[in-house]
């Protein structure tokens, strides 16, 4: 019985030593690791910066008054289409008091000279009948009448545009209405009925009244970065994504680049402007948000392949490895082309069916 349980207890542990082996030798054994595989393709490839802004009308004028007052009538409001020199708001003019009482007081002093010169005149123009007077002397009081009236109606206009901000005989030109100076949209119309304005002067910019533009011709304005300004030209075409109208892309002509940069963010940015075309029949409002790809350069259906499958040695040559059996890979040299960032164009050293190494794709 001991001798069985002897032999008994040898075989365990020989079981367990040699399970101990298996699972070690096992465990050391090399796991084999697979890559996956991608093909080259024909595609397009469009390397370009991209420039934040919005979108403008070109012509965008602010109408302000020619003088100070209370707005006491307004004509339009925001979207009409107006026309050069059409009257968008009314002013009545708060007279100054001092200057009103200086331009009564001038019409009553030109009331009087008139009439003086009127007693005058008809005094001497029955000695001028008869013959007692002559002509030239007759002449001096006709003159000096003729004058006390142009004075009189001077004073009478002085007085009314000092109270009202315009006179009956200057009322096509008067200064109360306010006009537009160009044809287009109302934008904006900051001002309600009743708000005091400031014309427009030397030490002020003046009430806006209304703001017009011409919403045919709209232009993108954006902010570009240094690194990517040095690589614009003038003339460059942009696609215009819109983010009010993103089913569409717009195209634009790159006519501006500043010569000098400003820094925003702590990096420094360099606007630039495009004309946009219109032709496709859209309404652009003013200031819509757009982004603007800029088109630095561009391949048309090329061989490429996606930028993770290249890899490059010590003298950073790149190179591809293609599968020549299964999970059997060679190197390759190649030249390289334009890229945009995700796909790179190959020239030379893989062909259209090569089967290229995924290096990030291992798997075991």
């Amino acid at each position: 019985m001991k001798r069985a349980l002897s032999w008994l207890l040898v075989l365990v542990i020989l079981a367990a030593f040699a399970g101990t082996f298996y699972y070690l030798w096992n465990k050391s054994k090399e796991v084999p690791v697979v890559y996956k595989t991608d093909t080259p393709i024909v595609a397009d490839i469009v390397k370009k910066a991209v420039a934040t802004g919005s979108v403008v009308p070109r012509k965008e004028v602010a109408i302000k008054p020619q003088i100070s007052g209370i707005v006491e009538q307004l004509n339009v409001e925001a979207g009409q289409m107006v026309k050069q020199g059409d009257v968008l708001a009314r002013i009545r003019v708060v007279p100054n008091m001092g200057a009103e009482s200086a331009a009564e007081n001038r019409v009553k002093t030109a009331e009087i000279s008139l009439a003086n010169a009127q007693i005058d005149y008809d005094r001497n123009r029955h000695l001028s009948e008869q013959g007692i007077l002559a002509k030239s002397g007759y002449q001096q009081f006709e003159k000096a009448l003729e004058l006390a009236q142009q004075e009189v109606a001077a004073a009478t206009d002085n007085l009314q545009i000092v109270r009202e901000g315009s006179s009956k005989r200057l009322a096509s030109s008067a200064t109360t209405q306010v006009r537009a100076t160009v044809s287009g949209m109302v934008l904006e119309v900051p001002i309600e009925v009743g708000n005091s304005v400031i014309e427009a002067n030397t030490f002020n910019d003046g009430t806006t009244i209304a703001t017009v533009a011409d919403m045919a011709e709209m232009i993108f304005e954006g902010k570009v970065d240094e690194s990517e300004v040095g690589k614009l030209k003038l003339g460059m075409e942009l696609l215009l994504t819109v983010a009010a109208i993103d089913q569409e892309r717009f195209t634009a002509k790159l006519e501006h680049i500043a010569p000098k940069g400003v820094e925003q963010d702590g990096a420094i940015q360099f606007e630039i402007r495009a004309a946009i075309d219109l032709s496709q029949g859209f309404f652009l409002r003013a200031n819509y948000s757009a982004n603007a790809d800029i088109v630095l350069d561009k391949r048309t259906q090329v061989l490429a392949i996606s930028e993770s499958l290249l890899q490059f040695d010590e003298k950073q040559q790149p190179y591809v490895e293609v599968e020549t059996e299964p999970q059997q890979f060679t190197r390759r040299d190649v030249k390289v082309g334009l890229s945009d960032g995700i796909t790179i164009e190959v020239l030379e050293g893989i062909a259209a069916g090569d089967k290229i190494k995924n290096p990030n794709t291992a798997s075991t």
